[in-house]
């Protein structure tokens, strides 16, 4: 089993759910008492959103390169950064780093291209709704992307920032994001994306007939195949 660096604390709210996801997948893989290999660096989300919303991207990227460096240093063997939105600074951190770097969207187009969706929803902060560093991925893969419209854009955005990633699960919010993914579907989307690591703590499939894609879970479950595919090799 090869050692997982985890970047995380955006929020750590989902963080904690990577590590339960990751260390279930391997212990259904592994049986017994066996737990991932993994070190984690987890920053101070506050310093990140400020730079965020400033539109610092030039920041963040050499506090996360710094960090994933950290990691690499403490042992990883490859990497996985616990958020959505924060990949936009991916070619940056892997400008840094000598290890692989397990990127989101490309775990998340493979199972939708698994699964042969052509056309999907995505739901995120309005940074990975709206700009190109996500879509283009997915893209790439040529699966056409929809985003909810800009009010709906601006309730999922907030939703994130001002509950998901405090805690604060709220019904009523559930209840907008399904109308969001209803909208979607009704707008030929085959399924949606849960595009930020918090969404899937708001709603998951049982809320929902609509196939949901939670890249959070797709991401830790890429991350236990990495780590025991490399140990084989």
């Amino acid at each position: 089993m090869k050692t997982i660096g985890l970047l995380g604390g955006m929020s750590w709210e989902s963080t904690q759910t990577y590590y339960r996801l990751i260390n279930e997948g391997v212990k259904a893989r592994l049986g017994g008492l066996h737990s991932a290999r993994m070190v984690l660096y987890s920053v101070d989300f506050a310093e990140i959103e400020a730079l965020q919303h400033a539109g610092d991207w030039a920041a963040t990227a050499r506090i996360l390169s710094d960090s994933a460096l950290s990691l690499q240093k403490a042992g990883a063997d490859f990497l996985v950064i616990g958020t959505n939105t924060m990949h936009k600074v991916a070619p940056e951190i892997t400008q840094t780093i000598d290890i692989p770097l397990l990127h989101i969207a490309d775990a998340t187009a493979a199972v939708l291209k698994q699964n042969g969706v052509r056309r999907v929803g995505l739901l995120g902060t309005r940074f990975t709704m709206e700009q190109d560093f996500y879509r283009e991925r997915l893209e790439d893969a040529s699966i056409e992307v929809l985003t909810p419209d800009e009010t709906q854009r601006n309730d999922v955005h907030r939703i994130i920032y001002e509950e998901l990633c405090r805690g604060d699960i709220r019904g009523a919010s559930r209840e907008t994001y399904l109308a969001v993914v209803a909208s979607l579907a009704d707008r030929g989307a085959q399924g949606v994306i849960l595009g930020c690591t918090e969404i899937g703590l708001l709603i998951n499939q049982s809320d929902t007939s609509i196939p949901l894609y939670d890249t959070t879970v797709i991401h830790a479950r890429q991350a236990v195949e990495q780590s025991l595919a490399m140990a084989s090799d």
